[in-house]
């Protein structure tokens, strides 16, 4: 099994490119987390701050010498070495580390030697439990939900503020402002700097994947922006989801859900937009250009996630991914099976989000009709009330019933409150389409 992960592991690198910049970033973000949770480790949280800084500055330092020294046969190596050796100057300048300065130093330079074959894989596997150390620590119960999922991708991902604060529709002051609380609940209380066990562990852990769930819900339709996917952000949440399930503490049948939802739905990303960045619907993709690679690892990990008799919301969004990748074509989906699951799905989750998603399917069964019963059927719908997805999913129905006029008046008031370009653009051409057929 560990071997099927590691080949997981591999699909979070996407192939390096000669353009710095953007090689550093890559690189930057691959490695940032890792990095940080190590010095993290090392310090203790009370100097995270540290960590990220000693980071920055190795970042900054690529990006001011590679343009001019060539970039360096392991770039990823360079960064840490870099990172390490910025730490010990540090320690050496610091009064507060002279008692810990000689067990520090010599753990650091341990780390920057070339390590045996033995002995590095000894050193990967604590690598690895530093960053699973730092994912629980950003998910503990005492940090609010909102702040925990800010705070990972902060300190594990590499995400700036700025980038953090355009995810969630919100100001930089206020992302700045998240993460200082954050790190001062887990500083007052004294968090210790491990993986929890017995029941805490398992509190602990519904927090961690409802963390990462959401990291990869941004990635696979961000909130706002430019672009309507994010790949680099699956890639981190499919990373650290990889890191869970390969540990003792996180190898656990919801885990591996999780890992198959995200990498049977990553598995279509080629396919959600046109060569313009248009949005393509799912029966207008090709879908032999969906990656086979890793939908085999998303089938294989739902597998996994059928040891035991417990059922997740995760188990169950895998399956309803699973049932789309599985048929050949839009026509031959099996939407009774999935509409089972949406069914399912609603007993855990009441979302009005989830009941618009099973309308849908509703329709492909039983016609437009009874999408639009559903939708109406919907309880606490006011709460779609701002959700372009509301309107624009009424306007198809209402464009499959012959009615043109309420279908351009759908599609005009999803238009307003999409956020992406390519979703607006994608319902300005549908409004278009309705307002044409309108007679005269």
């Amino acid at each position: 099994m560990l071997e099927r992960m590691s080949q997981t592991a591999d699909i979070t690198t996407p192939p390096p490119t000669g353009d710095i910049s953007r090689l550093a970033d890559h690189l930057f973000r691959h490695e940032a987390g890792k990095l940080v949770s190590v010095l993290t480790g090392i310090f203790g949280f009370e100097r995270l701050q540290l960590a990220e800084d000693v980071v920055q500055e190795a970042l900054i330092r690529a990006l001011q010498t590679w343009p001019y020294y060539g970039i360096p046969r392991n770039p990823a190596a360079w960064l840490t070495q870099t990172a390490k050796n910025l730490a010990l100057d540090v320690i050496r300048r610091e009064k507060l580390f002279l008692e810990k300065q000689s067990q520090i130093t010599t753990f650091m330079e341990q780390w920057s030697a070339e390590p045996s074959a033995g002995d590095a894989a000894l050193l990967d596997n604590e690598i690895k439990d530093d960053g699973l150390r730092m994912m629980f620590v950003c998910c503990h119960p005492l940090v609010p939900a909102d702040d925990q999922v800010a705070l990972t991708l902060k300190t594990l991902c590499g995400f700036s503020p700025l980038e953090i604060a355009k995810a969630f529709l919100t100001t930089e002051a206020a992302i700045a402002k998240r993460l200082t609380r954050a790190k001062q609940k887990i500083r007052d209380a004294r968090i210790p700097f491990e993986i929890p066990t017995g029941e805490e562990l398992t509190r602990r852990l519904d927090n961690v994947l409802q963390s990462l769930y959401l990291l990869f819900n941004e990635g696979y339709k961000a909130s706002s922006g430019e672009k309507l996917v994010r790949e680099e952000v699956c890639y981190e949440a499919i990373r650290l989801t990889v890191l869970l399930a390969e540990h003792a503490a996180g190898n656990q049948p919801k885990t591996h859900a999780l890992l198959a939802l995200m990498l049977l739905n990553s598995a279509r990303n080629p396919t959600r937009l046109d060569g313009q960045g248009n949005l393509l619907r799912l029966k207008e993709q090709d879908r032999t250009r969906w990656d086979q690679r890793m939908i085999a690892l998303g089938m294989f990990h739902l597998a996994q996630s059928a040891a035991g008799e417990e059922i997740t919301e995760y188990h169950l969004q895998a399956g309803i991914a699973a049932c789309h990748c599985a048929a050949k074509d839009y026509a031959s989906t099996d939407w009774r099976q999935i509409l089972a699951l949406y069914d399912q799905l609603m007993e855990f989750d009441h979302s009005p989000v989830i009941a618009l998603n099973r309308a849908v399917v509703v329709a492909n069964i039983h016609g437009p009709g009874a999408g639009v019963e559903a939708v109406e059927a919907i309880q606490n719908q006011e709460k779609l009330d701002s959700y372009y997805l509301l309107y624009a999913v009424l306007g198809e129905f209402e464009s499959q019933l012959n009615d043109p006029l309420a279908a351009a008046g759908y599609f005009r008031k999803s238009l307003q409150l999409a956020e992406t370009k390519s979703e607006q653009q994608f319902l300005s051409k549908r409004f278009r389409d309705c307002e044409e057929q309108i007679p005269a």
